[in-house]
Protein backbone atom coordinates (compact mmCIF):
# COMPACT_ATOMS: atom_id res chain seq x y z
CA UNK A 1 0.00 0.00 0.00
CA UNK A 2 1.34 3.84 -1.07
CA UNK A 3 -0.50 5.43 1.72
CA UNK A 4 1.23 2.54 4.66
CA UNK A 5 4.80 3.73 2.97
CA UNK A 6 4.24 7.10 3.31
CA UNK A 7 2.91 6.91 6.37
CA UNK A 8 5.76 5.28 8.00
CA UNK A 9 8.50 7.95 6.57
CA UNK A 10 5.51 10.76 8.12
CA UNK A 11 5.85 9.40 11.50
CA UNK A 12 9.60 8.57 11.88
CA UNK A 13 12.56 10.83 12.85
CA UNK A 14 12.37 13.97 10.39
CA UNK A 15 15.62 13.88 8.61
CA UNK A 16 16.72 15.62 5.47
CA UNK A 17 15.89 13.50 3.26
CA UNK A 18 12.53 13.04 3.64
CA UNK A 19 12.86 17.19 3.62
CA UNK A 20 14.29 16.93 0.49
CA UNK A 21 11.35 14.03 -1.30
CA UNK A 22 8.61 16.02 0.01
CA UNK A 23 7.25 16.47 -3.61
CA UNK A 24 7.48 12.59 -3.91
CA UNK A 25 5.80 12.35 -1.66
CA UNK A 26 2.75 14.48 -2.68
CA UNK A 27 3.08 12.93 -6.43
CA UNK A 28 3.19 9.21 -4.49
CA UNK A 29 0.08 9.69 -2.93
CA UNK A 30 -1.84 11.03 -5.72
CA UNK A 31 -1.64 6.95 -7.09
CA UNK A 32 -3.07 5.93 -3.29
CA UNK A 33 -6.04 4.19 -4.87
CA UNK A 34 -6.48 2.14 -1.57
CA UNK A 35 -8.13 5.41 0.67
CA UNK A 36 -10.88 7.24 0.17
CA UNK A 37 -10.47 11.22 -1.21
CA UNK A 38 -11.29 12.67 1.87
CA UNK A 39 -8.11 10.68 3.61
CA UNK A 40 -5.66 11.27 0.57
CA UNK A 41 -6.34 14.79 1.56
CA UNK A 42 -5.58 14.23 5.06
CA UNK A 43 -2.16 12.95 4.31
CA UNK A 44 -1.13 15.49 1.87
CA UNK A 45 -2.55 18.55 4.11
CA UNK A 46 -0.46 17.11 7.08
CA UNK A 47 2.57 16.63 4.76
CA UNK A 48 2.32 20.24 3.20
CA UNK A 49 1.77 21.57 7.05
CA UNK A 50 4.76 19.72 8.41
CA UNK A 51 7.16 20.50 4.95
CA UNK A 52 6.31 23.98 6.16
CA UNK A 53 8.09 24.02 9.16
CA UNK A 54 12.41 23.79 9.56
CA UNK A 55 13.63 21.02 9.63
CA UNK A 56 15.16 21.65 13.00
CA UNK A 57 11.65 22.73 14.29
CA UNK A 58 10.02 20.10 13.11
CA UNK A 59 13.23 17.62 15.07
CA UNK A 60 12.65 19.31 17.93
CA UNK A 61 8.73 19.20 17.82
CA UNK A 62 9.09 15.55 17.42
CA UNK A 63 10.98 14.74 19.97
CA UNK A 64 8.69 16.86 22.43
CA UNK A 65 5.79 15.01 20.99
CA UNK A 66 7.01 10.86 21.15
CA UNK A 67 9.44 11.37 23.58
CA UNK A 68 9.07 12.95 26.52
CA UNK A 69 6.71 10.69 28.69
CA UNK A 70 5.35 7.13 27.44
CA UNK A 71 1.86 7.63 26.57
CA UNK A 72 2.55 8.77 22.97
CA UNK A 73 5.75 6.36 22.42
CA UNK A 74 5.74 5.01 18.72
CA UNK A 75 6.71 1.47 20.70
CA UNK A 76 4.01 -0.76 19.54
CA UNK A 77 4.98 -3.28 22.72
CA UNK A 78 5.10 -0.39 25.45
CA UNK A 79 1.57 0.09 25.04
CA UNK A 80 0.68 -3.43 24.99
CA UNK A 81 3.18 -5.46 27.66
CA UNK A 82 4.04 -2.89 29.99
CA UNK A 83 6.90 -3.49 32.39
CA UNK A 84 5.87 -7.77 31.45
CA UNK A 85 8.43 -10.30 30.53
CA UNK A 86 6.64 -10.88 27.79
CA UNK A 87 7.75 -7.83 26.02
CA UNK A 88 10.81 -9.40 25.04
CA UNK A 89 9.58 -13.04 24.01
CA UNK A 90 7.14 -10.79 21.76
CA UNK A 91 9.93 -9.02 20.46
CA UNK A 92 12.03 -12.13 18.80
CA UNK A 93 8.62 -13.02 17.68
CA UNK A 94 8.35 -9.96 15.42
CA UNK A 95 11.74 -10.34 14.43
CA UNK A 96 11.38 -13.45 13.74
CA UNK A 97 8.33 -12.34 11.20
CA UNK A 98 10.75 -9.98 10.14
CA UNK A 99 13.75 -12.03 9.08
CA UNK A 100 11.00 -14.24 6.97
CA UNK A 101 9.86 -10.83 5.08
CA UNK A 102 13.32 -9.95 3.70
CA UNK A 103 14.16 -6.99 6.51
CA UNK A 104 16.89 -7.24 8.55
CA UNK A 105 17.54 -4.66 11.38
CA UNK A 106 20.63 -2.70 12.73
CA UNK A 107 21.34 -3.72 16.24
CA UNK A 108 19.63 0.15 17.17
CA UNK A 109 16.40 -0.35 15.69
CA UNK A 110 13.86 -1.56 18.08
CA UNK A 111 10.92 -3.93 15.98
CA UNK A 112 8.46 -2.53 17.68
CA UNK A 113 8.89 0.78 16.36
CA UNK A 114 5.55 1.79 14.36
CA UNK A 115 7.12 3.36 11.78
CA UNK A 116 9.72 -0.12 11.22
CA UNK A 117 5.80 -2.26 11.53
CA UNK A 118 4.56 -0.10 8.81
CA UNK A 119 7.47 -0.86 6.28
CA UNK A 120 6.95 -4.80 7.02
CA UNK A 121 3.55 -4.71 6.48
CA UNK A 122 3.98 -2.83 2.96
CA UNK A 123 5.52 -6.25 1.86
CA UNK A 124 2.87 -8.45 2.42
CA UNK A 125 -0.32 -8.57 0.38
CA UNK A 126 -3.31 -6.18 0.89
CA UNK A 127 -5.16 -8.56 2.86
CA UNK A 128 -2.58 -9.26 5.72
CA UNK A 129 -1.27 -5.84 5.59
CA UNK A 130 -5.40 -4.96 6.75
CA UNK A 131 -5.02 -7.86 9.21
CA UNK A 132 -1.58 -6.10 10.39
CA UNK A 133 -3.24 -2.94 10.95
CA UNK A 134 -6.46 -4.03 12.62
CA UNK A 135 -4.23 -5.66 15.16
CA UNK A 136 -3.12 -2.64 16.06
CA UNK A 137 -6.22 -0.66 15.73
CA UNK A 138 -6.93 0.15 19.46
CA UNK A 139 -3.32 1.40 19.71
CA UNK A 140 -4.13 3.44 16.92
CA UNK A 141 -7.09 4.93 18.00
CA UNK A 142 -5.54 5.86 21.78
CA UNK A 143 -2.15 7.50 20.00
CA UNK A 144 -4.48 9.32 17.97
CA UNK A 145 -7.13 10.61 20.99
CA UNK A 146 -3.55 11.60 22.94
CA UNK A 147 -1.93 13.11 19.83
CA UNK A 148 -5.37 15.25 19.26
CA UNK A 149 -5.83 16.33 22.82
CA UNK A 150 -2.56 17.66 22.61
CA UNK A 151 -3.34 19.81 19.50
CA UNK A 152 -0.98 18.02 17.31
CA UNK A 153 -1.34 17.84 13.56
CA UNK A 154 -0.02 14.37 14.03
CA UNK A 155 -3.23 12.47 14.98
CA UNK A 156 -4.31 12.53 11.48
CA UNK A 157 -2.09 9.60 10.28
CA UNK A 158 -3.28 7.51 13.40
CA UNK A 159 -6.89 8.37 11.58
CA UNK A 160 -5.96 7.21 8.15
CA UNK A 161 -4.05 3.72 9.61
CA UNK A 162 -7.67 3.70 11.71
CA UNK A 163 -9.84 4.49 8.40
CA UNK A 164 -7.02 1.75 6.60
CA UNK A 165 -7.44 -1.17 9.34
CA UNK A 166 -11.36 -1.47 8.66
CA UNK A 167 -11.59 -2.38 12.27
CA UNK A 168 -14.32 0.30 12.90
CA UNK A 169 -12.43 1.79 15.89
CA UNK A 170 -12.80 5.59 16.04
CA UNK A 171 -10.24 7.60 18.26
CA UNK A 172 -13.40 9.70 19.59
CA UNK A 173 -14.93 6.53 21.46
CA UNK A 174 -11.95 6.99 24.10
CA UNK A 175 -12.18 10.62 24.47
CA UNK A 176 -13.56 10.44 27.77
CA UNK A 177 -10.31 7.70 28.68
CA UNK A 178 -7.66 9.99 27.92
CA UNK A 179 -8.91 12.93 29.54
CA UNK A 180 -8.99 11.61 32.78
CA UNK A 181 -5.49 10.08 32.57
CA UNK A 182 -2.48 12.10 34.44
CA UNK A 183 0.07 13.47 32.49
CA UNK A 184 3.14 11.52 32.14
CA UNK A 185 5.16 14.25 30.45
CA UNK A 186 5.27 16.82 33.51
CA UNK A 187 8.93 17.05 34.76
CA UNK A 188 7.82 15.64 38.14
CA UNK A 189 6.98 12.70 36.32
CA UNK A 190 9.77 12.01 33.82
CA UNK A 191 12.14 12.46 36.86
CA UNK A 192 10.11 9.24 38.58
CA UNK A 193 10.83 7.75 35.67
CA UNK A 194 14.37 7.88 35.41
CA UNK A 195 14.48 6.48 39.33
CA UNK A 196 12.78 3.72 38.47
CA UNK A 197 15.17 0.50 38.08
CA UNK A 198 15.90 0.24 33.93
CA UNK A 199 15.06 -2.54 31.88
CA UNK A 200 16.42 -3.63 28.72
CA UNK A 201 14.23 -6.49 26.21
CA UNK A 202 17.25 -7.11 24.06
CA UNK A 203 20.58 -7.00 25.50
CA UNK A 204 22.69 -3.67 25.48
CA UNK A 205 23.43 -4.27 21.94
CA UNK A 206 20.10 -2.65 21.20
CA UNK A 207 20.89 0.62 22.12
CA UNK A 208 24.18 1.13 21.40
CA UNK A 209 25.40 3.93 18.79
CA UNK A 210 24.87 7.56 19.21
CA UNK A 211 22.78 8.70 16.31
CA UNK A 212 20.23 11.41 16.73
CA UNK A 213 18.13 9.53 14.56
CA UNK A 214 16.25 6.13 16.29
CA UNK A 215 17.59 8.05 20.06
CA UNK A 216 13.83 8.21 20.72
CA UNK A 217 13.84 4.18 19.91
CA UNK A 218 16.71 3.70 22.47
CA UNK A 219 15.58 5.98 25.47
CA UNK A 220 12.19 3.80 25.78
CA UNK A 221 13.99 0.62 25.29
CA UNK A 222 15.91 1.46 28.48
CA UNK A 223 13.31 2.42 30.75
CA UNK A 224 10.16 0.27 32.46
CA UNK A 225 6.74 1.39 31.02
CA UNK A 226 2.84 1.26 32.67
CA UNK A 227 0.91 -1.11 30.95
CA UNK A 228 -1.97 1.32 29.25
CA UNK A 229 -3.75 -1.51 27.44
CA UNK A 230 -4.14 -4.94 28.66
CA UNK A 231 -5.46 -7.18 25.09
CA UNK A 232 -4.38 -10.56 26.11
CA UNK A 233 -3.26 -13.01 24.28
CA UNK A 234 -5.63 -12.12 21.18
CA UNK A 235 -3.55 -9.21 20.57
CA UNK A 236 0.49 -10.04 19.83
CA UNK A 237 0.29 -7.83 16.79
CA UNK A 238 -0.35 -11.22 14.15
CA UNK A 239 2.98 -12.41 15.67
CA UNK A 240 1.52 -15.72 14.99
CA UNK A 241 0.31 -15.84 11.80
Amino acid sequence: MISLKVISHLLDYPTEELWAHRDEIIDALQEADELPVTQVAKLMAFTRSLMQSTLLDAQSHYSELFDRGRARSLLLFEHVHGESRDRGQAMVDLLNQYQQAGITLSSRELPDYLPTYLEYLTLLSPKESIEGLNNIAPILALLSERLKQRGSDYHALFDVLLCLSESGLEASQLATQVENEPRDDTPAALDAVWEEEQVTFLGEGAQCGSSDVGQHQRRFAQETATQYLNFGSSSEMGAQK
